[in-house]
């Protein structure tokens, strides 16, 4: 019986967890193409302790675009071809000047469809270089939601 009490236990732990998890996450936001043909969603965004921050993901829509990218990985990373043309998607983590006219990367991390982590590159904070934003930069676009000044688009009720 004590088995059972906590498995049930652990299991609505679990359950409230996910649900807490699920509301705090902000829903994705579709971004369009860039000029590459490439499709850009943001999924995460905030102010962090010390900056704003976004995370925008790049899913492989150009298959030439796609096959640069797989082929940069393979070089740069000794990765296979065959593990590397699985590249579905890349996430790419931006932190922000105080100003908010300046843009670091934070991460870049490679998936597959299947969503398993292909390789992934962190920088550390002495390490990232911020560069001034322009209007057509994927960062410059999520920057207003990173600093609350747009908000993300609630779900359409379900019928």
């Amino acid at each position: 019986m004590k088995k059972a009490t906590r498995t049930i236990a652990l299991s609505v732990l679990v359950l409230l967890t996910a649900a807490t998890f699920a509301m705090a996450a902000p829903e994705p936001v579709n971004l369009g193409q860039d000029a590459n043909k490439m499709q850009w969603y943001l999924v995460n965004y905030g102010k962090g302790e010390e900056y704003p921050f976004a995370s925008a993901r790049k899913y492989y829509t150009n298959p030439e675009e796609k096959s640069k990218t797989v082929g940069l990985i393979c070089e740069k990373f000794g990765i296979s071809n065959e593990t590397a043309s699985g590249l579905y998607f890349t996430e790419y983590g931006y932190a922000y000047s105080a100003d908010g006219k300046e843009f670091a990367v934070t991460y870049i991390s490679h998936y597959d469809m299947a969503g398993q982590l292909i390789k992934s590159t962190e920088y550390a904070p002495s390490d990232r270089e911020y560069v001034k934003m322009s209007k057509e930069m994927i960062p410059f676009k999520v920057y207003p939601y990173s600093v609350g000044k747009l908000p993300a688009k609630k779900p359409a009720p379900k019928k």
